[in-house]
Parts: C-alpha cells; sequence; structure tokens
C-alpha cells in the first residue's frame, strides 16, 4: 500500500469521503495541533509523562538515535532531540513543512507500514497517537516494521487512545478506528515479538470529566469532521494552568505508580537482546 493511501483508506471507512477531503481534514488537524501544542495543557501533560520514559530509554547509549514514528508538526522530534539524534517521519507532507519550521532537518515523507530506513538502526522508537488511525492488518504491518529497525535491546513507546467508553466528537478529529485496552495492546506487542515491559493508563486526572463530556457528545450526536477541532483550541489560562498542573501531579505519580484508568495507555516495550 502506498504511504498516503493507508491514512486516506481510514478516512474512507469512516465515511469521510473524497481525496480533497481529506487533505482538508488533514491541514485541519495539523493546523491545529501546531497552534496549541506549545500551550495546551495536554500537551504539556503528555511530554511531562514521556520525558522520564525516554531518559530511561535512552540511558547507557552513548549516542541513541530515535525515531519517531508520525512525526506530524515535530515538536516531539525537539524533545526527543534533547535526548539523542532524533529522525521522523510523516504521511503528511504539510506536518513535514512544520517540522521544517521547528528546525527539523532528517525527516522523510513516509509510512509507518513502510518505514523507511534499515533494520536495526535506531535504539528508541516512539509512536505517539498513530497506531488507532490503522486498520488492524496495518496495525500488525507497523509493529513489524518498528521491531525490524529497531536494535537489539533497543526500546519502544506507544501512546495510544483508551476506551471505547471516551469515543467522541475529538475521535472524529482525530480519525481514529478504535479506542484501546491494556490487554488488547499488550496482546499486538506481545505477537510480533515486543517484550511488554511497562503499559499504564494516563490522564487518570481528566477521566471523570472527559467521560461526562464525551458520553454527553455520543447522547447528542458526534460532530461531523467539519465541525470537529474545538477541544484542540487553549483553554482559558486559569483552566489550562490549572489542568496542567493536574496533569504534572499525575506525572510525577507515575514515576512510582500506574494509573488504573484514563483517556491514554501509554507503553514501554523492548526488542529482546540478541542471543
Amino acid at each position: 500500500m502506498q504511504p498516503r493511501a493507508g491514512l486516506r483508506n481510514c478516512w474512507n471507512l469512516l465515511g469521510y469521503g473524497s481525496n480533497a477531503s481529506f487533505r482538508n481534514y488533514m491541514d485541519r488537524l495539523l493546523e491545529a495541533t501546531r497552534r496549541a501544542e506549545q500551550r495546551h495543557f495536554w500537551f504539556r501533560g503528555f511530554r511531562a509523562f514521556v520525558r522520564p520514559l525516554v531518559a530511561v530509554a535512552v540511558a547507557g547509549h552513548a549516542a541513541p538515535r530515535i525515531l519517531d514514528c508520525g512525526c506530524g508538526t515535530g515538536a516531539n522530534l525537539v524533545m526527543l532531540g534533547e535526548y539523542g539524534r532524533s529522525f521522523g517521519f510523516d504521511i503528511s507532507r504539510e506536518g513535514l513543512n512544520f517540522a521544517r519550521e521547528y528546525g527539523q532537518a532528517r525527516i522523510a515523507h513516509a509510512s509507518i507500514t513502510h518505514i523507511p530506513f534499515r533494520d536495526a538502526s535506531f535504539d528508541l522508537v516512539t509512536a505517539f497517537d498513530v497506531l488507532y488511525s490503522l486498520t488492524e492488518e496495518q496495525e500488525a504491518a507497523a509493529a513489524q516494521e518498528i521491531f525490524r529497525v529497531l536494535r537489539p535491546g533497543g526500546s519502544l513507546i506507544i501512546n495510544v487512545a483508551a476506551l471505547q467508553i471516551l469515543r467522541g466528537s475529538h475521535s472524529v478529529f482525530g480519525s481514529e478506528l478504535r479506542r484501546s485496552t491494556r490487554p488488547r495492546l499488550r496482546a499486538l506487542l506481545s505477537r510480533y515479538g515486543f517484550d511488554v515491559q511497562r503499559l499504564t493508563y494516563t490522564n487518570f486526572v481528566l477521566f471523570p470529566l472527559m467521560l461526562t463530556v464525551r458520553t454527553w457528545q455520543r447522547v447528542m450526536g458526534l460532530a461531523t469532521p467539519e465541525e470537529t477541532g474545538g477541544d484542540i483550541a487553549v483553554p482559558a489560562p486559569v483552566l489550562n494552568e490549572t489542568l496542567s498542573a493536574l496533569l504534572h501531579v499525575e506525572a510525577a505519580a507515575l514515576r512510582r505508580i500506574d494509573m488504573p484508568i484514563g483517556s491514554s495507555l501509554l507503553c514501554v516495550a523492548r526488542r529482546p537482546p540478541a542471543r
């Protein structure tokens, strides 16, 4: 399957129409993300969750090579670049343009089902909010491709949307085909050779609010693709700072314990060392 065709097929599965609609949708998604990702509480909380995991994953590597699958606007490449030499690819050329604005040059236009790097070439691979927009066939291919490009003993950090009861209008905007559970994600990675080392829910502190809002959205009817995207806008400063502070408290707790429930699943897995 050609790189752009994979996500376009997901778009068609969701019933959203033409190639022009697909391009407009992707542009809107990336533009909304680019505007909000430095200040929005969700992105700030996410980086607080991920940073300690990245630090542990690259510890002991003198010059770690890090690959971000579906690098989007490139903001996470900037973060990952603090820990090693970061590379990225994305299916969207618009996303790659944003990544260049962040000063990222080691980027490629490609699909996670056909990763354009040689075997065993990275110490850490990340895939943040990518797998849930893939069909099951594409998801399997992605897992195998990630395993291929990881060095033996290398680590994988994945973030996916969790729990179908949290499906809402943002799911339309995010092109979600599924929201995962802990057993499902563990089974997927184990099936393709990974050793799952940690698997926790995140955004635990937001769960009651999100459950209420998204249940109401389903009752009232989910928004169309043209209507979605408002929840990526940065909220009022007091609310944004309050929610950001709560997520940082959760991030501190995550250094010691796993969360029992939440809107996302964060996983650390490893390709077993060579024998």
